[in-house]
């Protein structure tokens, strides 16, 4: 998975977008999702993944639980002086075909490195389909994070980009109902957003205190997300003045 030509340096941040070839699903079922929770956990290591989760899956036949991924995750936590990280994982948002990413490099060639560990989702993806091919687009979209308000604005559209999920091209044409789409991104379970919330979901995964502290802590975070999405639903109001 090639990257694109952004200088990768040591402690500066980037929005990572990864996407999946055209016409296919990255997550066809909650397997997959908590399987993608725990590659992103365990591909952030110099060190080779750790075989538990490998054994676990022969052993059920990729029929793991939420409940498995919290324990590995958090019982390798413990152990965390013993982990090379990567990278440190500020946020993410899973979506159908694509993967957002917030990381900030913490040794050479970091990005890079973890990039290529995904292979090891497509490995069982294409395993569990009975499919042969590549499953990932050839490059990564990357873009370097150079201050604080960029960051404050990706932040916000990592967090609210699920709510394509409920209106679709919302971003475009607004939302219609503003509570439904702050109650859907605060229940979604496959982004950082809920542990941003403080409810508890994948908490090992991510690093949070810096983007708290700059968010403005939680009442900061919900302000600024909510804040974006009531702007959409103003445009969706626009939208429906101008057709009547």
């Amino acid at each position: 998975m090639p990257k694109r030509e952004v200088e990768l340096i040591n402690g500066e941040i980037y929005h990572i977008v990864i996407r999946a070839i055209e016409g296919v699903k990255l997550f066809r079922d909650r397997k997959d999702f908590l399987r993608m929770i725990h590659d992103l956990f365990e591909f952030n290591d110099v060190k080779l993944s750790s075989p538990s989760f490998r054994v676990k899956c022969c052993r059920n036949k990729f029929n793991i639980a939420k409940a498995d991924i919290i324990k590995i995750t958090e019982e390798t936590s413990k152990r965390r002086k013993k982990r090379k990280l990567l990278v440190e994982i500020l946020a993410f948002c899973l979506m159908p075909n694509h993967v957002h990413l917030l990381v900030r490099q913490l040794r050479d060639g970091g990005i890079s490195k973890f990039m290529k560990k995904f292979g090891g989702y497509a490995n069982y993806y294409n395993r569990k389909y009975k499919r042969k091919g590549h499953l990932f687009q050839d490059r990564y979209q990357i873009v370097h994070i150079k201050n604080d308000e960029q960051l404050k604005t990706v932040f916000v559209y990592i967090h609210t980009n699920s709510v394509a999920i409920i209106y679709p091209n919302w971003k475009e044409k607004g939302i219609k109902n503003l509570k439904k789409a702050i109650k859907f991104i605060e229940s979604y379970e496959w982004s950082s957003y809920l542990d941003y919330l403080r409810k508890k979901n994948f908490p090992s995964l991510t690093s949070r205190e810096f983007l708290l502290k700059l968010m403005g802590g939680i009442k900061g975070c919900r302000n600024f997300v909510n804040g974006w999405l009531s702007f959409k639903r103003e445009l969706a109001d626009l939208e429906i003045i101008a057709i009547e």
